[in-house]
């Protein structure tokens, strides 16, 4: 049997997908969406404790196309900790104006293929490990997430190559992704066991260009070319408290 990629985890992380109901919006009274707004932004408000606390962190986009309306992207300590934030969300006045359009569960991690620690060394001594394993979500002004396996058919089956060819592999694929530090931020989550992809890819830049460019020059390698299977694309902008609302406004 080859070798499995030894993994490192961090947060776990919940993509939750809504679409809103705009005609139940728009035929609520200015009193019942003040007290949705109010409830909602009270829920906003809870997220930057945790992040201070160094406890997890979240952002929240709005989803251009047909597929959601917005996404919140939380990233907790624990599963426990996914499912109050999903329970509390539902139990606001503002969630009965929107409907479950997709969700993902995963957590952070870093496989052996890039993580380090080859030296003998405790990666989760490493700062820079720790900060890829529990990142602040950086607030950028554009988000791109999808989905993706690796194949296992016959000559291309992923899994079935040996660690070796594996690593030079991901160690190619890597500096495509190096090539745009500063212009784009990735996290990476796996959701093996935890959702019917494999893994999760989330990007955020400021120019969502940088996502065609980089998806587009990731095709080529031969990780991606040959490899990998992708899903539902979902790409968007960044939303605050009072872009929300402005969102919102009739």
């Amino acid at each position: 049997m080859n070798e499995a990629a030894m993994t490192l985890e961090g947060w776990y992380a919940l993509h939750d997908f809504r679409s809103l109901n705009w005609t139940a919006w728009t035929a609520a009274d200015d009193e019942e969406r003040a007290v949705a707004l109010e409830e909602l932004h009270a829920f906003m408000q809870e997220w930057s404790p945790v992040e201070e606390a160094k406890q997890g962190s979240s952002a929240v986009y709005s989803i251009v196309g047909q597929k959601a309306d917005f996404v919140m992207m939380f990233l907790r300590e624990s599963l426990e900790d996914l499912n109050q934030l999903e329970t509390a969300f539902n139990k606001i006045a503002f969630a009965q104006y929107t409907t479950k359009a997709y969700s993902y569960v995963s957590i952070v991690e870093l496989s052996n293929y890039l993580a380090g620690g080859s030296d003998g060394s405790d990666p989760m001594q490493n700062p820079h490990v720790i900060a890829r394993l529990k990142p602040v979500l950086p607030q950028a002004k554009h988000i791109c997430f999808y989905p993706m396996n690796k194949k296992r058919e016959l000559a291309d089956n992923w899994y079935m190559l040996d660690m070796d060819k594996r690593r030079e592999l991901m160690a190619s694929h890597g500096l495509i992704g190096r090539g745009y530090a500063g212009k784009v931020k990735q996290i990476i989550t796996g959701s093996v066991g935890f959702d019917d992809w494999e893994w999760g890819v989330t990007l955020f830049a400021e120019d969502p260009l940088q996502f065609k460019k980089l998806v587009y020059e990731m095709r080529f390698d031969e990780v991606s070319a040959r490899y990998g299977e992708f899903g539902p694309f979902y790409v968007g902008n960044l939303l605050t408290e009072d872009s929300f609302e402005e969102m919102l406004k009739l």
